[in-house]
């Protein structure tokens, strides 16, 4: 063991001096990935909702051990690795058979002897078995969003793999600049193809990287074919052959995301009109009928309904949607630009300038408040009674809450108090919707703005940059130095975000003496610091190695990643287009279809349960006046139930609403952008806050006016006994 560990210092220190023979910049030279290292990387940066899955499934196996066939076996093992998950593939299948059997039972149990209802019991039965099929599907579900992040990563892992691949042909070098740039989970991936090398899972690097490219083969050949023309370089002689092949990687790469692209979106339209009118407009049109069924059968309550719309229906379009999502192909997609610098999560509070300090405030704090706000409002038609508040008289035929005793119907008793059914107490109810969505939408725009803000400047400069480095690579080549280059390149392209870049380099070098690295990277005054991004950082690391090549390899370089940058931008821009059609009609639906219809059906469901409980209120009248002998009218009040309160029906829709744009708001970017939380954040925050305020506003109006027209057409209603 001694004389490996001294054999291993006698490599690495001719290593050293090989390189430095060679001059090889000590940059260059791929840090090694220690174990520890990769598993505390892994920690940080695994999902959480996977680490409680790893835990679940590990209890679950000491508890129930279940071992799946061999087929079955297979495939879930291929799904774990595919995660990095510390199961087994029985531990997987406990967790399916065990945890929807603990909540059928427990579940329908509790909800037996609390509701004393068959309902929930033969609920819970239905969803224990349904989740029996989910749950052994989990870690293939898993995956598929695993990879749905990773192949979002691709085009970007290609491209620093090619980029340092075309002044410096070692692989191993290029995987370790790619996985220093891109975010997890693709990183995580490449660290674990170092890391296999370092535990000598495996011999080489390229038998590493050979073995994770297999696990890529039934979804993304283009990335495999990629991998191989840059390995296929390292053998070519000849130095113009050599660059052809890495050259042709990102080409295969761009083409095949483009192709794939292209049958994705031809095939998108069905999936997504069905998810449309059986997540959306089926269940909003059957709410208009739910009320009357209420009215007409006693036993069914309004919180069966509610188990149904905020619970099941918001579940079954969110799994919809992620199927739709696991066969997106891979594209050019966004990360969150927090995750690469951490200096930037600040931005993710509330900043106050207070003299030269900042005071910080998580938005979570102000979301609540105003949530907790809302919520009691809406919460008042059930405490004022509670409190002994004494309903006023109706002013113009209409109550504020109007609590009324229950009439007859079918198995009920007479006597029972029931409501609230007012106009006050519906209009109140909307602060429950408002509480939920104003909430919601103000801490995801909050957390989201200000990093969306800093993004959207950094692609500003990306989007100029590839001819701002060509002039750069122009300059370079005409043999000016690089510290002189900047200032001239600044000039030219004044008044924009390159201009401005290169002019706080510029400043730097000149006013405060720095050199060329320290004028980009620098710690506290560095132009990197104010455009926070990964590819104009990639794109000075290679300047910075390059340079020392001597101007004209430097200047090369720059010109390739300039083209580089300029057909990642084309090929994503086409795919923009290829799906602008369905894009364009889902944020119609979040924006205005889906809170339109809802506010109308809460209208109407208003007005019809205003007519029957008058009805109701009538025919007990003309039953009392009668004397309580006329068959007919007590047959007819059998008819006429109490009904759902409107109370309770708005606030089921107005959830339901946000629900359903919060669901398709993910899914919606989740199309478009791949796996890009940040833009998935704000685009909730907008969406949330235009959609709760359109539902509350179209409800509130037409509520309001049918209510008067339901009220004008009683007043003249006399039942003839």
């Amino acid at each position: 063991m001694e004389e490996d560990q001294d054999l291993k210092k006698i490599l690495a220190k001719y290593k050293q001096k090989l390189n430095e023979e060679l001059n090889i910049p000590p940059e260059e030279v791929p840090k090694e990935v220690t174990s520890m290292e990769y598993v505390e990387f892994k920690k940080d940066f695994l999902p959480k909702e996977l680490s409680l899955y790893e835990k679940l499934c590990n209890s679950s196996e000491k508890i129930l051990k279940l071992a799946p066939d061999k087929k079955t076996a297979d495939l879930l093992q291929e799904s774990i690795d595919i995660c990095h998950l510390n199961v087994t593939p029985s531990g997987a299948e406990s967790f399916a058979i065990l945890i929807p059997l603990i909540i059928l039972l427990f579940g329908g149990l509790l909800s037996f002897f609390i509701f004393q209802s068959l309902f929930f019991v033969f609920y819970f039965v239905v969803v224990g078995l349904i989740l029996m099929v989910i749950f052994r599907k989990l870690p293939e579900f898993l995956a598929n969003n695993w990879r749905l992040k990773a192949s979002n990563q691709m085009v970007q892992c290609i491209f620093y793999v090619v980029t340092f691949m075309r002044h410096t042909s070692s692989l191993e070098g290029a995987i370790a600049f790619a996985a220093q740039h891109i975010a997890p989970p693709l990183s995580l991936d490449m660290k674990k193809v170092l890391w296999d090398v370092e535990t000598e899972k495996y011999e080489s690097i390229k038998e590493s990287l050979d073995a994770y490219l297999e696990t890529w083969r039934k979804w993304n050949i283009e990335f495999i074919e990629s991998f191989h023309l840059i390995e296929s370089s390292l053998y070519e002689p000849s130095e113009d052959r050599r660059l052809s092949l890495v050259d042709r990687a990102l080409d295969v790469m761009l083409e095949g995301t483009y192709e794939k692209m292209l049958h994705y979106a031809h095939n998108l339209q069905s999936p997504i009109q069905t998810l449309h009118m059986l997540g959306v407009i089926m269940p909003l049109l059957g709410l208009v009928i739910l009320p009357l069924m209420v009215s007409f059968m006693g036993t069914v309550k309004w919180y069966y309904i509610a188990v149904v719309y905020n619970v099941t229906l918001p579940i079954g379009v969110y799994y919809m949607g992620k199927n739709i999502l696991s066969k997106r192909p891979t594209g050019y997609g966004e990360t969150d630009i927090s995750q690469s610098n951490p200096e930037l999560v600040k931005y993710k509070n509330i900043i106050i300038k207070i003299g030269n300090s900042e005071l910080r405030v998580n938005p979570l704090f102000l979301s609540i408040f105003i949530g907790v706000i809302f919520f009691i409002i809406g919460l008042l038609p059930v405490i004022l009674p509670l409190v002994g508040f004494v309903d006023p008289a109706p002013i113009a035929g209409f109550s504020f809450l109007d609590y009324h005793t229950s009439v007859l119907t079918e198995g009920e008793m007479v006597g029972k108090t029931v409501g609230p059914f007012g106009l006050g107490a519906a209009i109140l109810s909307f602060g429950i919707t408002l509480a939920f969505g104003l909430g919601i939408g103000i801490y995801y725009k909050l957390r989201s703005k200000n990093l969306i803000e800093i993004r959207e400047n950094t692609k500003k400069l990306e989007n100029e940059f590839a001819s701002a480095l060509f002039q750069l690579g122009n300059r370079l080549g005409d043999g000016i130095p690089a510290e002189i280059a900047f200032g001239k390149v600044a000039e030219v392209m004044r008044d924009t975000m390159s201009g401005n870049f290169f002019k706080i380099v510029s400043i730097n070098i000149s006013k405060l003496g720095m050199n060329v690295k320290q004028a980009i990277f620098n710690e506290k005054s560095g132009a990197i610091l104010y455009f926070p991004s990964n590819i104009i950082q990639s794109s000075m690391k290679v300047l910075l190695q390059s340079i020392k090549k001597g101007p004209l390899i430097a200047a090369q370089a720059l010109v390739n990643v300039s083209r580089y940058i300029k057909e990642i931008h084309r090929v994503n821009e086409r795919l923009r287009d290829l799906l602008a059609d369905v894009i364009s009609s889902m944020k119609s639906q979040i924006s205005f279809i889906a809170p339109a219809i809802a506010g109308v059906v809460v209208g109407i469901t208003s007005m019809v349960t205003t007519i029957l409980g008058k009805l109701g209120t009538q025919m007990q009248n003309l039953q009392a006046e009668s004397g309580g002998g006329v068959g007919t009218s007590t047959g007819m009040m059998g008819m006429f139930g109490d009904g759902m309160p409107t109370y309770y029906f708005q606030i089921i829709v107005g959830i339901y609403v946000i629900q359903m744009v919060y669901i398709l708001t993910i899914l919606a970017n989740g199309i478009e952008n791949g796996s890009d939380t940040l833009n998935e954040q704000y685009l909730i925050g907008q969406n949330m806050l235009k959609s709760t305020i359109l539902y509350v506003f179209i409800a509130f109006v037409v509520t309001l006016l049918f209510n008067l027209i339901a009220s004008t057409m009683m007043e003249g209603f006399i039942p003839v006994a």
